[in-house]
């Protein structure tokens, strides 16, 4: 079975997705597909009538992602999970855990993800020592 996707990217990716929700399509869900060590596809899944849209990204797991909670405000959690799971980061998230939505903070690995994250102590990133 194939999935039929429309190919979206980091800079369309809030359009595209403000259109889907004012065109009257209800946001399902998100799913992340781990493809190698640096990169994953972001799939979006919407439903309109029965109809379900889905649209494509491909992105490099260590560049922000932006964040669909501005516009569907429930993608908070779908993409706190993917934080969780897989190391993603996504800009303007409305509700943040920070990575800790399933996990504790001391979980150094990502569970879903088949290669390895490894997580910089917050302070330690700022001050650039990490």
């Amino acid at each position: 079975m194939e999935l039929e996707c429309t190919t979206i990217t980091r800079e369309t990716v809030v359009d595209e997705v403000t259109k889907m929700k004012n065109d009257g399509y209800r946001f399902v869900t998100m799913s992340v597909v781990d493809l190698d060590e640096e990169n994953v596809d972001l799939l979006y899944h919407f439903d309109k009538d029965l109809e379900v849209v889905n649209l494509r990204m491909a992105v490099p797991k260590k560049e922000p992602v932006p964040s669909i909670s501005g516009v569907y405000f429930a993608a908070f959690l779908i993409e706190n999970e993917s934080k969780d799971h897989f190391g993603l980061e996504f800009d303007g998230l409305v509700l943040d855990f920070g990575g800790t939505l399933y996990l504790e903070e001391e979980v150094q690995r990502t569970p879903f993800c088949k290669y390895g994250v490894i997580r910089k102590d917050a302070e330690a990133a700022a001050e650039g020592t990490a």
